[in-house]
């Protein structure tokens, strides 16, 4: 007999991708995708149950499927694309805590894969060449998706630790990358006029999205456990894939990156203090331990991945002198200010 997949965030990219993939392996005989909003893409033959995920209604739909396997997917990066920060953070966190639970009690859960992010290492001047899944934050993250990813990943260390049987994975994802996937970092490669950290040169790392969705495919079918970093091969300075993108750059300080919240809100971008230091110092993963776990690397690199995404946004050359104008005169008013 099959496995019975049960997968939050399916009305989202990756978790309707991931749904997908697995709805189309032999080893698998139902997926059962859950969430509060209808997909946004058609899931075809797959079941879906449309259910909050931070009450109890979600204690049901675990238990009535009679699902062997459970994928959390359902981490929302952005207020923005969750309805502000509130619900952001109902859904992370409560949502969450309201599934760990249901699979606690449930009599057939037997493996539980959860989406977590490297923004649980922080970003700092202090920090290694190569995050280990054993690297700690030099500070630990105070707000926004990094500080609710730390909260999921702490509730789902309890979990683990209540029932032993179950067999656990966590996967910390590099920034998602690709011709299709829309997170706030691609929408800040997209701006016609990038503002970065004067100064600063970060190391971007990345995973392609189709290869993150192997990844969790395989991790459902497997029985790795433990915490995994989950990144491409190699890493690129910020201003080389600005250069690959043919995005003008405007170096502003960091204050006054921090005064240009009314720009980024009508740009549905996310400037919090954990990416500020994103885009001051990086972030690079050594991925060594899932690549033996799985018996498996990447098929992309860094490089590849965000050059498949500049392909497909067919990006111009540059952007227009009174454009490049207009806009370096609102960074200068702001943060001069």
């Amino acid at each position: 007999m099959g496995r019975v997949v049960l997968v939050t965030g399916v009305s989202r990219y990756l978790g309707a991708r991931v749904a997908t993939a697995l709805h189309a392996d032999p080893g698998v005989d139902r997926v059962i995708g859950v969430d509060s909003a209808p997909p946004r893409r058609p899931l075809g033959r797959l079941e879906f149950v449309r259910a909050e995920l931070h009450d109890s209604s979600l204690d049901a739909v675990v238990r009535d499927s009679g699902a062997d396997t459970v994928l959390h997917l359902s981490l929302a990066a952005s207020p923005a694309g969750a309805g502000g920060r509130a619900a952001m953070k109902e859904n992370n966190v409560l949502g969450t805590m309201q599934l760990l639970a249901a699979c606690q009690r449930s009599a057939t859960v037997r493996r539980l894969v959860v989406r977590s992010t490297a923004a649980v290492y922080g970003s700092s001047s202090r920090d290694p060449a190569l995050h280990t899944e054993e690297s700690e934050a030099r500070e630990a993250p105070r707000s926004g998706y990094a500080k609710d990813a730390v909260e999921v990943e702490r509730h789902t260390s309890g979990l683990a630790r209540r029932r032993p049987d179950l067999s656990v994975a966590v996967l910390r994802f590099a920034s998602f990358m690709g011709p299709v996937v829309d997170t706030p970092l691609t929408r800040y490669f997209g701006l016609k006029i990038v503002p970065t950290v004067l100064g600063y040169d970060p190391r971007m790392q990345f995973i392609h999205e189709d290869d993150g969705v192997e990844v969790i495919r395989r991790m459902a079918l497997g029985d790795a456990e433990g915490v995994f970093n989950v990144a491409a091969p190699g890493a690129m300075p910020l201003s080389q894939c600005l250069r690959r993108a043919g995005r003008p750059e405007m170096p502003v300080p960091a204050r006054g990156l921090r005064m240009l919240g009314g720009l980024a809100r009508r740009a549905v971008l996310d400037y919090s203090p954990e990416q500020l230091r994103l885009l001051c110092y990086g972030r690079v993963l050594d991925s060594a331990k899932l690549q033996d776990a799985l018996g498996w690397r990447p098929r992309h690199s860094s490089e590849e991945a965000f050059d498949s995404f500049v392909a497909e946004r067919g990006f111009p050359a540059k952007a227009p002198a009174r454009m490049v104008g207009r806009v370096t005169h609102r960074f200068r008013a702001a943060a001069s200010r």
